[in-house]
């Protein structure tokens, strides 16, 4: 059990033990925040939010891009006792009408951009611009001055109850509406109380936020776990910055979705193919070599001293450069989740020394739920349960969880509630799992996502979407059709960087998507890709046809959420011409025949 009743406890205990360590930040130090400072303003925020008639129990909204008044907002809102929120900054104004009247929140603390959006949302609240003074706003230095100066910011904040709300976080919306998912401060507690167990984190530890603060995963790792362990958050307002953002933090603890690990790949890729012949020799054999030692090592069996002598000159010579230039040389912790990411990556990136370890975990579950951690790895799984949680199988193998992190429930929605936890207190996260006997958890796919074949076979659609994503950088989403049809087809889409250095390289026309997606050489790479990919899968799991799609797909939008997965019901629905060209008789020339 944490030794805080609440976050507010833990944030006024870690601000007086490190009153002049930095605690937020920005690249570059344009902005760099002690942790008087960050009290001190908090202070200030709470008193203004309270002039407004902000009280315990009160939700407040935030739209923000990843920046230090997120971190000020969310902390001033928890210690008057309300339920601070945040909304993805790609929701259409239709979604954001939703979620506020879903929270009944008076206040919307956000930027001048999405003034208008908030305008267009049609919903009756007050906002609070955090950078200037757009029309209609209250600016947040007009709020900080507005306090009284007779509040009594001590008392509301101990008034603040463990099984007080401490924020609502919205599901992305891949099947329906967004659900609310309410979290307690002790909820919370019980998550970081796991962390403290798997992991070594210290105050002064450094992260990044990057990732949308409305996703549980940033609010975790960048923002509970600041108040909690006092790690300093660098924010980085655009995730494009992020290459750049990682050498000047270098962070101790970076969790990233798998796709960001898949670019870091591309990125290595893509610059060693430019080096001279002989250095390329030397970075080739060094990679070589810390692939075979992580095999092992991943593997758990003993290193020959003739592979750790080679090893260490690899190490020093090419290995370690390579960490320091992507900023990832001091890294403690690098951690993957969100989503499933592909063995081929997790070992690529052990092989330089950057051991990343796989995470489990549902807004539901406070985020955690499984992790992989020092001394407890194994490929292809999500790791054990973490302390305080308890896992196991449903008798259809639907994964389960029972643990202090899980939610009080959906925001006013008891009947999907009820449908998640049952009387006993267990979650039904809707995974197909395997549990192993040393308690290492393998997440087949999502449930209702399993793909049935007109001839009864099963499948796991991510499954086949990661063999051939893990084939080819050029590929950037994979949408494995085949549920009721007689083989597996799918869409491919490219990634955007990929293409546009393929294009430059070999003189495509890189402006339009439809263009490099239509090229025969784009067409011959990805067919090679998806053959490759075929080949790590069993005979009825592989790709018979696909179709490259001429466009490029953003977080947010149509075919996927704002942390990268796949809608695949939008899709089945906007592509449905596709698809049924890809079971025609007589496709059309779009549709590329692997064969039988």
């Amino acid at each position: 059990m944490s030794e805080h009743r609440t976050l507010c406890a833990a944030y006024q205990a870690t601000a007086k033990q490190n009153p002049e360590l930095v605690a937020l930040r920005t690249p570059g130090d344009a902005v760099s925040m002690t942790w008087r400072e960050y009290s001190r303003r908090v202070r200030r925020i709470a008193a203004g939010l309270a002039a407004l008639g902000v009280g315990r129990g009160d939700t407040v909204g935030i739209m923000l891009t990843n920046r230090p008044e997120f971190h000020l907002v969310d902390t001033a809102a928890l210690h008057l006792g309300a339920v601070p929120f945040s909304v993805y900054n790609t929701s259409a104004a239709e979604q954001l009408s939703y979620v506020f009247a879903n929270a009944a929140n008076k206040v919307v603390v956000t930027e001048a951009r999405f003034v208008p959006i908030l305008y267009a949302s049609g919903a009756d609240t007050r906002l609070i611009c955090v950078d200037g003074d757009a029309e209609g706003t209250t600016s947040l230095a007009e709020l900080e001055a507005g306090g009284d100066d007779a509040f009594d910011f001590d008392a509301a904040w101990r008034a603040v109850e463990p099984d007080d709300l401490a924020t609502i976080i919205y599901t992305s919306g891949t099947t329906g509406p967004p659900k609310g998912v309410e979290l307690t401060h002790a909820n919370l507690l019980a998550v970081t109380d796991a962390i403290k167990d798997s992991y070594d984190l210290t105050p002064n530890d450094r992260v990044l936020s990057f990732l949308p603060s409305a996703h549980i995963a940033d609010r975790v790792v960048s923002h509970y776990m600041s108040m909690v362990f006092g790690t300093v958050v660098t924010s980085v307002a655009d995730p494009r910055q992020l290459a750049t953002a990682l050498p000047d933090t270098r962070p101790h603890l970076f969790f990233a979705v798998p796709r960001v690990w898949q670019k870091f790949k591309l990125a290595i890729d893509s610059a060693l193919a430019e080096t001279s012949g002989p250095k390329r020799k030397i970075v080739a054999w060094a990679m070589e070599v810390g692939a075979r030692r992580a095999k092992m090592e991943l593997a758990g069996k003993p290193i020959p001293g003739a592979l750790a002598l080679r090893h260490r000159l690899a190490d020093k010579v090419v290995l370690s450069k390579l960490r320091q230039k992507l900023g990832l040389d001091e890294a403690k912790i690098p951690a993957s989740g969100a989503a499933a990411i592909p063995v081929e990556i997790l070992e690529y990136f052990w092989g330089l020394g950057i051991p990343i370890y796989e995470i489990w975990g549902m807004s539901e579950t406070g985020g955690l739920g499984t992790s992989g951690r020092p001394g407890k790895v194994k490929p292809g799984t999500v790791g054990a349960a973490v302390h305080g949680v308890e896992v196991r199988l449903a008798d259809d193998g639907e994964l389960l969880i029972r643990s202090a992190s899980v939610m009080r429930g959906y925001r006013n929605d008891p009947e999907k509630t009820a449908e998640t936890i049952d009387d006993e207190g267990w979650v039904h996260t809707g995974d197909i799992g395997v549990l192993d006997d040393e308690g290492f958890v393998t997440i087949v796919d999502r449930k209702k996502e399993l793909i049935i074949s007109s001839s009864g076979k099963n499948m796991s659609p991510t499954n086949i979407e990661n063999a051939i994503k893990a084939s080819s950088s050029l590929i950037g989403q994979v949408v494995a059709i085949g549920d009721d049809r007689p083989y597996v087809s799918a869409l491919v889409v490219l990634d955007q960087d990929a293409a546009a250095g393929l294009a430059a390289r070999h003189g495509l026309p890189e402006s339009s998507p439809s263009a490099v997606a239509t090229h025969d050489q784009v067409r011959a790479l990805i067919s090679d890709a998806v053959r490759a990919g075929n080949a790590k899968l069993s005979r009825v799991e592989q790709i018979k046809r696909f179709r490259i799609v001429p466009d490029f797909w953003e977080p947010g939008g149509d075919e996927l959420t704002p942390t990268l997965k796949l809608r695949r019901k939008p899709i089945a629905e906007k592509y449905a011409h596709d698809i049924a060209d890809l079971y025609a008789d007589s496709p059309t020339a779009e549709t590329i025949n692997l064969g039988s």
